[in-house]
C-alpha cells in the first residue's frame, strides 16, 4: 500500500492534543487514531530522523548529535523500498538527504534530486529553517502528483523553528501547529481518498528554555497519527519510535528486518 509519512519537526505532544484541530476530527470520525509515543534519547533532529527511518536508536547508529554529518550506515525505509522495486520521494531538510543519498549536501546538485538510482529518487531539499511549510506541502504534492511514488517523506520545519525562537508555551509555536494541521487539512482528504496511508508525527518536541535534547516529558513525548486502511485503529496500544520503520516496511510489503507493532495492522501481515 502507497503511504506518506509527515514529521512536524518538533511537534511536542503536549500542544498536539489540542493544536491539531483537523487530525484530531479525522479520528473522532474514525478515520483514523491519535497515540503518543516516546522519542528516543537524545531528543534531537538528525538521530532522530535516522531512528524513525531506519529503526535504529541514537546510540546503536552512531549519529548521536546534530554535527554527525555522515551517510546512515543502516538501511532505512527508502533502501527497503528500493529493493522492492518500489519509488521513492522525500520533500525535507538537507540532512535527510545527507543520511541515505550524498553527504555533503550540495545545494545546486541536490536540492531538486532526480536520481532514479538513489535510495531517495525524487526529492525537494531546503536548508532554511524558516523554509515556508506551506512551500514544503508544495513541494511535496509535486513529487506525488510528477513521480506516484510508494513511499514519500514530508518534513516541514517551521514549528520547531519557532521553539527555539519563542518555546514551547509561546502563542507562536502553538501557532506554527495550528498552521501545520491546516496544511493536512488541504492535502490529506485527497490523499486519504486515493487511498494513501498517512502517518503524522514528530522526531521530538520542545520546551520552555526554546530548546530540546534531554529527557522532560515535554521534549520526549510525540504524537503519532495514523489514517488508511491498513491500521487497525485499536486504541490503547503503546507504539515505539523505533517501529516505524518497520511499520512502514510492512505497510508498503517491501521485506525487512525491522521490529513492528503488528497490533497496529489492520490484518495479519507476513
Amino acid at each position: 500500500m502507497k503511504t506518506i509519512l509527515v514529521v512536524l519537526d518538533g511537534l511536542s505532544n503536549q500542544v498536539a492534543q489540542h493544536a491539531m484541530g483537523y487530525l484530531l476530527a479525522e479520528c473522532k470520525q474514525g478515520n483514523g487514531h491519535y497515540y503518543s509515543l516516546t522519542c528516543e534519547l537524545p531528543s534531537l533532529s538528525r538521530p532522530l530522523y535516522e531512528c524513525i527511518l531506519t529503526g535504529i536508536p541514537p546510540v546503536r547508529s552512531g549519529i548521536i548529535h546534530n554535527g554527525v554529518s555522515r551517510l546512515s550506515h543502516g538501511r532505512s525505509i527508502f533502501h527497503y523500498a528500493r529493493a522492492a522495486g518500489l519509488t521513492t520521494a522525500a520533500a525535507a531538510y538537507h540532512w535527510v538527504s545527507e543520511l541515505y543519498n550524498r553527504t555533503p549536501f550540495v545545494a545546486a546538485r541536490d536540492r531538486h534530486t532526480l536520481a532514479p538510482d538513489l535510495p531517495i529518487q525524487y526529492g525537494h531539499f531546503y536548508w532554511d529553517d524558516s523554509y515556508p511549510d506551506a512551500h514544503l506541502f508544495e513541494d511535496a504534492e509535486s513529487l506525488r502528483l510528477r513521480h506516484d511514488p510508494d513511499f514519500l517523506l514530508i518534513h516541514p520545519m517551521n514549528i520547531d523553528d519557532a521553539g527555539h525562537k519563542h518555546g514551547l508555551s509561546s502563542a507562536q509555536y502553538r501557532n506554527r501547529a495550528r498552521m501545520a494541521d491546516g496544511y493536512l487539512a488541504q492535502w490529506m482528504p485527497g490523499w486519504l481518498a486515493a487511498g494513501y496511508q498517512v502517518l503524522v508525527t514528530a522526531d521530538h518536541g520542545m520546551n520552555d528554555d526554546r530548546s530540546h535534547g534531554g529527557m522532560l516529558p515535554e521534549e520526549t513525548q510525540v504524537p503519532l497519527f495514523v489514517f488508511g486502511a491498513g491500521f487497525s485503529l485499536q486504541p490503547d496500544l503503546q507504539p515505539q519510535q523505533t517501529e516505524l520503520c518497520g511499520l512502514i516496511c510492512t505497510l508498503l510489503g517491501a521485506p525487512h528486518d525491522k521490529p513492528v507493532c503488528r497490533a497496529m495492522l489492520a490484518e495479519p501481515q507476513p
